[in-house]
């Protein structure tokens, strides 16, 4: 069995697991197109999911952005401004940093 997300207008609408004869004699006449991705992230970066953005012109599927103030490296990762500390925290984007947990 393989991964498979619908893609329209490089936005992932469905994820679904079929074989890959399944599409022989599958008619779908929604707009898009079935791309093959991977539990693992073997194929295309990372496993896509509904709301994922598919770049064609790298082949991978990115996640959403979690906060506005994070960018995209060039291994389509979000990064935040700063690098997370060691321990527990969360991003707090009012603030622009890292809000540790107490232990």
């Amino acid at each position: 069995m393989a991964t498979f997300a619908k893609v329209n207008n490089n936005l992932v609408e469905k994820v679904i697991v079929a074989e890959s004869s399944f599409f022989d004699t599958f008619v779908d006449s929604s707009p898009g197109e079935w791309i093959e991705t991977s539990i693992d992230g073997e194929i295309r970066k990372q496993y896509a999911g509904i709301g994922f953005t598919y770049d064609a012109s790298a082949d991978v599927f990115i996640r959403p952005q979690p906060y506005p103030s994070w960018t995209l490296d060039e291994n389509y990762d979000w990064k935040p401004p700063t690098p997370k500390p060691d321990g527990r925290c969360t991003w707090n984007e009012e603030t622009q940093a890292w809000d540790l947990f107490e232990e």
